[in-house]
């Protein structure tokens, strides 16, 4: 049964363009634009008309960074893959890539099945999976091979996390090496977990034990170290490099530096550390725990660093990391003790809004905002054109969104899965107002009326970036 929807008069706003033009959809899938009032947009007939006037119509959100049920120190992720697609989508984010875990001995399809599982039928929108390496084996190496033909095209290693998901720099030029022939992409968590970990021994020593010593820790040299690192061994292995949650000014510089030399590195921040600062982490009482997340958040004036980095495209990408702990009962497991609070901040359902915000204050330009929160972690992840603009051909994952109204972001209105907002009482300018994925309504004017098991496995082809 076909089923045609037109969406009349708003502002399509893409990467690439700024059109007045009312958008066709047929089956899921865009057709055709057409100017407002034009002889071609007059003649459309739908089963169903949405009213765009004075909105933006934009492609669905791709965040493609975020951890649902993600086991970690002794607990888990407070969103399911079904509460927080649902909130992704209340966010205008229409399609995410979670992170499917090898745990160590095990063999990388058993870590890729188990993810399978927990997202399977429960996802209200589009979903796709990176994997986390944990062991760099002979077998594991092969296993990658058959990740990429499977759709599983992007490898997420740590230098981070000794003992759990650390990976030595002889393991990580071997998984670069694989990479740079079967196509990967290998994404880094770039700190110095050894260094890192002396730190904390000697700060705990110290009764340094407030949350804001997790930021005083974990130094931005030591990201900055690492990630120089990260980018030799890429250029040794003749791979490319996607360094995640980039945080400090010295980082950002060593990626520039890089892309300077035209290497193929990439790098990814998340709007935690665009909008948040250690004064968070330095909150009175225990509040600071809130804001624990690794890389950590970073003083003000490390923010400008990133600015500049995306509006020049030495960061090339928004994504969240979105990994929620509640306060009560997760994040207060590390009373006493910072190295034991949960690392991992909720934002899947704000990045999208913040951003807008971002557009307002002058920081980026309309068409930047969909550009690293659509389009290229679209092409990043090998899912464009079907993801991340809105075009012929593509999904119609697509966005009304009103730019006048405000909102107050809070934990009383939010639907992620978690009793904190990193964002209480800050207050935005745009929200989303109606939702489509593939076609189907998920928020139709501020109330939900999708479902878990919409959403669908997308299979990606290797990054489109580098083309």
């Amino acid at each position: 049964m076909s089923t045609r929807t037109v969406i009349r008069g708003g502002l399509v706003v893409t990467a690439a363009d700024e059109l007045h033009a009312d958008v066709l959809i047929e089956d899921g899938r865009v057709v055709a634009l057409a100017a407002h009032g034009s002889d071609v947009a007059a003649g459309w007939t739908a089963d169903r008309t949405l009213d765009a006037t004075d909105r933006y119509v934009l492609p669905g959100g791709v965040d493609a960074h975020t951890h649902m049920e993600l086991p970690f120190g002794g607990t888990s992720a407070s969103d399911t893959f079904e509460t927080g697609t649902a909130a992704a989508a209340w966010g205008g984010t229409t399609t995410i890539v979670d992170f499917a875990v090898q745990t160590v001995g095990q063999a990388l399809r058993e870590g890729l099945d188990t993810w399978y599982a927990k997202a399977d039928g429960n996802c209200a929108i589009d979903y796709a999976f990176h994997m986390i390496l944990s062991d760099v084996n002979e077998h594991t190496l092969k296993e990658m091979d058959w990740l990429v033909q499977e759709g599983i095209t992007s490898f997420k290693l740590f230098m981070a996390y000794p003992g759990v998901f650390y990976s030595d720099d002889g393991r990580i030029l071997r998984a670069m090496q694989r990479s740079a022939d079967n196509g990967g992409l290998i994404m880094m968590h770039a700190e110095n977990g050894i260094a890192i970990d002396v730190l904390v021994e000697q700060a705990l020593a110290r009764g340094e034990t407030d949350p804001r010593y997790h930021g005083e820790v974990r130094k931005a040299l030591l990201e900055a170290e690492a990630t120089h690192r990260a980018i030799q061994l890429a250029r040794v292995a003749g791979a490319p490099l996607y360094v995640v949650h980039v945080s400090a000014e010295e980082a950002v510089a060593e990626i520039t530096t890089a892309r300077d030399k035209g290497l193929p590195v990439f790098g990814e921040t998340c709007p935690q550390y665009l909008f948040l600062s250690t004064d968070n982490l330095a909150e009175p009482g225990f509040e600071g725990a809130k804001y624990v997340c690794s890389t950590p958040l970073r003083p003000k004036e490390h923010q400008a660093a990133l600015w500049r980095g995306l509006r020049t495209n030495d960061l090339q990408v928004v994504s969240t990391d979105h990994c929620p702990f509640c306060f009560t009962g997760q994040k207060e497991l590390g009373r006493g003790d910072f190295s034991k609070i949960p690392n991992g901040l909720p934002g899947v359902e704000n990045r999208m809004d913040l951003l807008h915000q971002a557009v307002v204050d002058g920081h980026i330009s309309r068409r930047r905002w969909i550009e690293i929160a659509c389009a290229t972690p679209a092409r990043m992840f090998g899912m464009y054109p079907q993801k991340g603009t809105i075009a012929p051909g593509a999904d119609a994952d697509i966005v009304i969104y009103d730019p006048h109204t405000t909102q107050t972001l809070s934990a009383a209105t939010h639907h992620m899965n978690v009793d904190y907002s990193a964002y209480e009482g800050r207050t935005v300018t745009g929200q989303v107002e109606t939702v489509l994925s593939r076609g189907e309504t998920v928020i139709d004017r501020r109330e939900y009326v999708g479902r878990a098991g919409h959403g669908t496995f997308v299979p990606r082809s290797t990054c489109q970036y580098l083309d």
